[in-house]
């Protein structure tokens, strides 16, 4: 996959790929960015479920200006039309570097997902993330924290991946605090997405456990935000999986500058307001049947520690 830094960069991107009337998808927020091409049709409905609509405007290739709803909407288009998908964040989710996606309703529920996006390039703008709100800032910094801690304990993990994670964690855990402080300090800014492309290399070349299969069960079925969700799971998570990894888990937390990873972890997802599960209207009778889907997801078959649906459902009481 192509990468490259700053807009200037997007045409010769879409030139290397042979993208010339590229079918732009970006909300209502982002449609009048003042990008460096003219794209052959615009889609703002994000997130959306008629994705079959969207193709039918596709030229040969997608542009994905937005957060993690409109590059998996984008990713599901490439997988259906067969074309590359260039994405150009405006938050730190990472979702521009797997080919998998989720597919939600304009209601943010879950409606499907899938694999086979053609992952054609991702330029990174700084400058696009200046205006992004704090709780939308501390939690897809949190999503991308949670790609970095997973990375280094799934099934299937790596030394490459391990690297990028470690190198995320230290970036995200650094620069997050300073982000928050001062949201339009365009260094720390950059230094923050910075960390979430390493954590979106990590995700790539290792995929997800747990934290994120509780994240996505929770989600998907109420219509919560991904990276608030994963702010609450990734401590559950580490404590669970400390007793069978303990390294990865103190490699974590040394990337972190802490001897208690879980504990940074809770601080930091303060600094967006998160705190409790109830907080977001999550009835507690529900928990059990939550715990029943997480364990189905694949991050948790991925896990490094099963979990029985008894045990999930601890975990969500602990923070609920």
């Amino acid at each position: 996959m192509i990468v490259r830094w700053g807009l200037a960069e997007l045409p010769p991107v879409l030139q290397e790929l042979r993208i010339d009337r590229p079918l732009l998808v970006a909300s209502e927020r982002w449609r009048d960015t003042d990008l460096p091409l003219q794209p052959a049709a615009t889609w703002t409905e994000v997130p959306s479920d008629r994705v079959a609509e969207a193709v039918a405007r596709v030229g040969d290739g997608v542009l994905s200006l937005g957060g993690g709803s409109a590059i998996d909407l984008g990713k599901a288009i490439s997988a259906e039309a067969d074309v590359p998908v260039v994405s150009v964040p405006t938050t730190y989710s990472g979702a521009e570097w797997t080919a998998f996606f989720g597919i939600r309703d304009p209601g943010r529920r879950m409606r499907g997902g899938g694999a086979g996006a053609t992952l054609g390039g991702v330029v990174y703008e700084p400058t696009l993330t200046l205006s992004l709100p704090r709780e939308e800032t501390v939690g897809t910094a949190l999503n991308a924290l949670a790609h970095c801690a997973e990375a280094l304990y799934v099934q299937g993990h790596n030394p490459d991946a391990d690297a990028h994670a470690l190198t995320g964690a230290r970036l995200i855990g650094d620069s997050l605090p300073r982000v928050v402080e001062a949201p339009r300090d365009l260094e720390a800014r950059t230094e923050l997405l910075e960390g979430a492309m390493y954590g979106g290399m990590a995700l790539g070349g290792s995929m997800l456990a747990l934290g994120h299969a509780m994240a996505q069960a929770l989600g998907g079925r109420y219509g919560l935000p991904h990276g608030a969700m994963n702010a609450l799971s990734l401590p559950p998570a580490l404590r669970f999986n400390a007793a069978v990894e303990p390294g990865a888990v103190r490699r974590f937390g040394e990337a972190l500058g802490t001897a208690d990873p879980a504990l940074r972890v809770e601080e930091l997802a303060r600094l967006g307001g998160f705190r409790r599960l109830r907080d977001f209207g999550i009835p507690e009778e529900d928990l059990p049947g939550v715990a029943a889907a997480v364990v189905e997801r694949a991050g948790a078959k991925a896990n490094p520690r099963p979990a029985t649906p008894d045990e999930v459902e601890a975990l969500l009481r602990s923070i609920y």
